[in-house]
């Protein structure tokens, strides 16, 4: 007997976070919209009025599109589950009179490929169309099909293990088959961490190592004072595909890289391209990363809980569109359905990260510059069309990174301490 409370509380909670989204997205464009046509007094010496009005209309135009996106996918994944989707593409291999765990992956990869191909026209809007119009996108249709097809084929060569191993311990690992998952989702992650920056970002991006003198000096000399060690200083070549930029550090352990991408060097002085990696140094200096790392596996182990727990169910299974029960089945619901309810907790994270940010802001004032890392920031804000006036509803539940108005605030009372 399906649990009938799952089928109401899965609608109930597809409804309301789509609702949600489509709200919020409404109050964005307002607020865009509302201070289209004046700059904020506290930038308005750095960003001009058209600048202002591109990354209004900017915003306006990527939230248009998402909006269209969080209607489409709220459709796809109630036609893949009450509708009855994942059933008929079950019906449809067991022609084929494979056994476990092939059949299972077999249905598992064509829902994959299903959602991966009514994504992509959105990814294509989004590149030619959208990134097109406000001159960010540099990408052609040959690098966006080679990347997709690179990706793809990463993702099978990863996904696929580990996807078969999933469904093998699922059938033959016992109760505690969902403890060993974990392991092996926690030893896997580590190793894609440590690897990613050596062995996969190069099938994508060129990495040239730093060759500026004075910038590469005091860049050592900031890493020094910082604590940090790494396998070097890295230019991405991130202009290929777009003119935003950015910068970061990935890997694990000897793995380390500082890297930068060629779109932002172009624009910041080496007195804030400095603050911009203290402040990215902040994040590996106060831990957030290995904080951030725990907390995705405290969250990953009560994930694999609940899902042990709801495969044991018999009623799990037709509650959300399924006849029978089956470990592929109970992977391919929890997948589709866990984001609909976990969807309420992105404030919290949203909350996490931006507290992170201000943490990592404060470190880079005291081990580089406050002032000049408000200026980079106030110079990416305006070269990425970042809208300066979010809607503060939007912003609290969505951003990661704290309001551009409350930000620089923020760094100019730090500029300002002794």
């Amino acid at each position: 007997m399906p649990l009938a409370w799952l089928t109401v509380a899965f609608l109930l909670a597809l409804i309301a976070g789509t609702s949600l989204r489509l709200w919020l997205a409404s109050r964005q464009i307002g607020a865009a919209r509302a201070h289209r046509d004046r700059v904020p007094g506290a930038f308005a010496a750095q960003v001009s009025l058209p600048e202002h009005q591109k990354a209004a209309d900017y915003t306006i135009a990527r939230v248009r599109l998402g909006r269209v996106e969080a209607l489409v996918d709220a459709l796809v994944i109630l036609v893949l589950t009450l509708g009855g989707g994942i059933a008929g593409l079950d019906a449809l291999w067991r022609h084929t009179g494979w056994s476990e765990p092939w059949h299972g992956l077999a249905v598992m990869l064509s829902v994959f490929a299903i959602t991966a191909l009514i994504g992509l026209p959105f990814a294509l809007w989004r590149t030619f169309r959208v990134e097109a119009a406000f001159g960010f996108n540099r990408s052609t249709l040959g690098l966006f099909f080679a990347d997709r097809l690179k990706g793809l084929l990463v993702a099978l060569l990863i996904g696929v293990p580990l996807v078969l191993g999933a469904l093998v311990l699922m059938r033959r690992g016992g109760t505690l088959w969902w403890l060993y998952a974990w392991a092996a989702w926690l030893a896997v992650s580590v190793a894609l961490s440590w690897a990613w920056p050596a062995f996969i970002a190069p099938l994508f991006n060129r990495f040239t190592p730093l060759t500026d003198a004075t910038l590469k000096a005091r860049i050592d000399a900031l890493l020094a004072r910082c604590g940090f060690a790494s396998k070097g200083v890295f230019i991405v070549d991130g202009s290929r595909r777009s003119a935003h930029g950015n910068a970061y550090f990935t890997g694990l352990g000897r793995n380390k890289r500082v890297v930068f991408f060629d779109t932002l060097l172009e624009r910041l002085g080496a007195a804030e391209v400095e603050a911009v990696l203290a402040h990215e140094l902040g994040h590996f200096r106060l831990r957030h990363i290995r904080k951030r790392l725990l907390i995705s596996a405290a969250l990953s182990l009560i994930g694999l809980a609940v899902l042990a727990w709801l495969a044991r169910q018999p009623g799990f299974y037709p509650a959300l569109g399924l006849r029978g029960a089956s470990a592929y089945g109970a992977l391919l619901l929890f997948l589709l359905v866990a984001p609909v309810f976990t969807f309420f907790l992105t404030p919290l994270s949203a909350w996490w990260s931006r507290r992170h940010e201000f943490e990592a802001d404060r470190f880079a004032a005291e081990h580089a510059n406050a002032a000049q890392l408000a200026d980079a920031l106030v110079k990416l804000y305006r070269d990425n069309a970042t809208t300066l006036t979010p809607d503060h509803i939007t912003s609290a539940f969505y951003d990661s990174h704290p309001p551009a108005i409350v930000r620089i605030a923020t760094l100019q009372e730090l500029a300002a301490r002794p």
